[in-house]
């Protein structure tokens, strides 16, 4: 988990290693898709824990950085601008450990689960 606290990007490859770590409980980490419900729905990320969309932002983003501030928070979209924009966000609004995935889902390999 220490190789996380300090990042503020991961790649899809990285991604794909840290989802394999956190299964083996050798990482721990919150993966949250900013997508629509209607993108998440036809396809996601397998490991993804929660949905918040962005469109709903200001109805879950309060009550996500009391939930998260002791968590280490990576946040994915479709091509990592949105998740980006979010990470800007909660980063000034005080959350200590809020990393973007680069590149989002266009870009990963790993397992993606459809519909």
């Amino acid at each position: 988990m220490n190789r996380l606290l300090n990042q503020r990007d991961v790649s899809s490859e990285e991604l794909e290693v840290l989802l394999r770590e956190r299964t083996e409980g050798r990482e721990e980490f919150l993966l949250v898709d900013v997508r629509e419900d209607r993108e998440f729905q036809i396809s996601r990320l397998r490991g993804v824990d929660l949905l918040k969309p962005t469109s709903k932002f200001q109805n879950w983003v309060d009550e996500f950085l009391k939930e998260t501030k002791d968590k280490i928070v990576i946040l994915t979209c479709r091509t990592g601008n949105r998740s980006g924009q979010l990470q800007d966000i909660l980063t000034r609004r005080g959350h200590p450990h809020v990393i973007n995935h680069v590149g989002g889902i266009v870009s990963y390999r790993g397992e993606i689960e459809k519909g």
